[in-house]
């Protein structure tokens, strides 16, 4: 978000934050299967003009193989500006074949088996202004 304009969702953020390869690449390179690939509503910092919210990937893994991730703004927020809140941070998890379900770090690196599924939410970005501040312009808007 910025002075006059929201932040935009689910955005291509270079490789290390959230490179959005398409389904039918990563399906067609990798043993993959994408489960879901979506808005992650509410990650958006509030503010007069409210930061873009992240996305969930889920992939599920089709045959044994190692994962390595690379990603930033797991532990720390991205700032809001000017009073806005900040963005909720990103996370990654595995959830195993079995029902275990496992945190990973930021940057990291698992082995996976058939069936496993490593979820990536990528972090909202922050909001600019204070919320009390929000425009009228902005209020009529979202009434559509």
């Amino acid at each position: 978000a910025g002075d006059g304009f929201d932040g935009a969702s689910a955005v291509h953020s270079h490789m290390t934050n959230t490179r959005m390869t398409d389904p039918e690449v990563l399906e067609t390179r990798f043993p993959v299967r994408l489960n879901e690939f979506s808005i992650r509503d509410g990650s958006g910092g509030q503010g007069r003009f409210n930061g873009g919210n992240g996305i969930v990937r889920k992939l599920q893994f089709l045959e044994p193989m190692t994962v390595t991730m690379l990603s930033s703004h797991r532990i720390i927020t991205p700032h809001g500006a000017k009073g806005g809140d900040a963005g909720a941070i990103g996370e990654n998890s595995v959830i195993r074949a079995n029902g275990e379900h496992q945190t990973l770090r930021g940057n990291d690196e698992i082995s996976v088996l058939s069936g496993d599924v490593v979820v990536l939410k990528s972090p909202g970005g922050g909001g600019f202004g204070e919320r009390k501040q929000k425009s009228v312009h902005k209020m009529k808007r979202k009434q559509f």
